[in-house]
């Protein structure tokens, strides 16, 4: 069974920065795709960035690109979302979550392991 445990968010005003991290626990070495999701009040889940772990080969969300990074840390089984130019429109619970197969895309319903989530909420 594998852990995750989210960390890193908070309330910023918009343009400020923030920096998630997930830690992992557990089996996490037999994890090929990580990768952080968001959802926001009255709307659905959606992949924010995700990663493949075995090359580092990241994906992100076009409204995203530019402004969030991610990386990993395997020393540290951590998983980072460094978030820049945060707008408004970024306010959501972060989710951290993780796959077993191949296949690391930015649909949500493809990852069955998932973190409880930290609140980002970015003021105007």
């Amino acid at each position: 069974q594998v852990q995750l445990v989210e960390s890193g968010g908070g309330s910023v005003q918009a343009g400020g920065s923030l920096r998630l991290s997930c830690y992992a626990s557990g089996y996490s070495y037999s994890m090929r795709c990580m990768g952080w999701f968001r959802q926001a009040p009255g709307k659905e889940r959606e992949g924010v960035a995700t990663i493949r772990v075995g090359d580092g080969t990241t994906y992100y969300v076009d409204s995203v690109k530019g402004r969030f990074t991610m990386s990993q840390d395997n020393a540290k089984n951590t998983l980072y979302l460094q978030m820049d130019s945060l707008k408004p429109e970024d306010t959501a619970m972060y989710y951290c979550a993780a796959k077993e197969n191949a296949g690391c895309g930015l649909r949500p319903a493809w990852y069955n392991y998932w973190g409880q989530g930290t609140q980002v909420t970015v003021s105007s």
